[in-house]
């Protein structure tokens, strides 16, 4: 069973581009997003741009331009490391803003593409000027690494997680971006960034850091949710876990900055409005988050 919600969990967000289902629509009012900096979303593991039009970050991106953000959306390899990873997105970041004449930009990553951020503000912080994870692992114990589905499937079945990694990367046109499922160590590279980028980390375990360091401003929100939606094929996928989590990463280990919430009642998938906007009844619109949080870096001058 566990090595059944690791491969789904791995291949949810996927799945989910094939999937016909409703979604929500959020207000429109086009200055509300209008960010000084603007926007990048950047995906998690297994994640993708998109895939024949289809956002990972589902509805977000054109919504947050409808209200007025000029958004960014990355592309970085499927399965390596968040380094490597934080080292394709700076170049792109870089490219951006030669041609556009950025200075910076307000960075929002989901899953691993928190830690893959906080690498860029952590080298190139003159190019940072916020960070926001949504349910980007900040903070991994031991028992926590020992307890996780998708920390043993890589292990266990590297080769077949690199062949994935490929596979999507092809499939959303994207096949030069390598793969090294070898290289994908959260737990030991989250001990490395406590050391090297330790901007917003709280100082004690489920609490919060600092939301403001060296002009860089640090936020983090995720979901408590794991069965949220009977119709939702991403339910299968999440783990029952000790701590309240939302099926893939510990709401507590999940803490940076400011945190904006850590029980929206959303599972991993919910949070980046897949499976194409499918979430709990009552649950708020994941959309909607964005947007707030856009309008919240552009009162803050960023």
């Amino acid at each position: 069973m566990r090595l059944l919600r690791a491969i789904l969990i791995a291949a949810a967000g996927v799945i989910g581009t094939f999937t016909s289902l409703g979604t929500q629509a959020a207000t429109t009012d086009t200055t509300y997003a209008a960010t000084r900096y603007p926007i990048v979303l950047v995906h998690g593991f297994m994640g993708f741009k998109d895939i024949l039009g289809v956002d990972y970050f589902y509805q977000v991106p054109d919504t947050l331009r409808k209200n007025g953000a000029k958004v960014y959306v990355a592309a970085v390899s499927e399965v390596n490391s968040s380094s490597v990873r934080g080292e394709q997105l700076l170049q792109q970041m870089k490219q951006w803003a030669a041609a556009d004449g950025i200075k910076k930009f307000n960075l929002i990553g989901h899953s691993q593409g928190g830690p893959t951020i906080r690498y860029v503000a952590g080298v190139a912080p003159d190019l940072v000027a916020s960070v926001t994870t949504m349910a980007g692992p900040a903070i991994m114990t031991d028992a926590q690494a020992a307890n996780s589905n998708i920390t043993s499937f890589v292990a266990n079945y590297g080769s077949l997680v690199q062949f994935a990694g490929s596979f999507v990367a092809w499939i959303s046109g994207h096949q030069s971006l390598p793969q090294d499922a070898t290289a994908l160590n959260i737990k030991a590279e989250l001990d490395d960034y406590a050391v090297r980028f330790p901007a917003g980390l709280p100082a004690t375990y489920c609490g919060q850091g600092a939301n403001l360091v060296k002009g860089i401003y640090y936020f983090s929100a995720s979901g408590q949710g794991i069965k949220t939606n009977a119709w939702d094929i991403s339910d299968l996928a999440m783990q029952q876990t000790d701590e309240p989590s939302d099926g893939a990463v510990i709401a507590c280990g999940a803490h940076l900055g400011k945190v904006i919430r850590d029980d929206y009642p959303w599972n991993h998938i919910d949070e980046m409005n897949h499976i194409f906007g499918l979430i709990g009844k009552g649950a708020p619109d994941p959309v909607q988050f964005y947007l707030s949080q856009a309008n919240r870096l552009k009162l803050l001058g960023r």
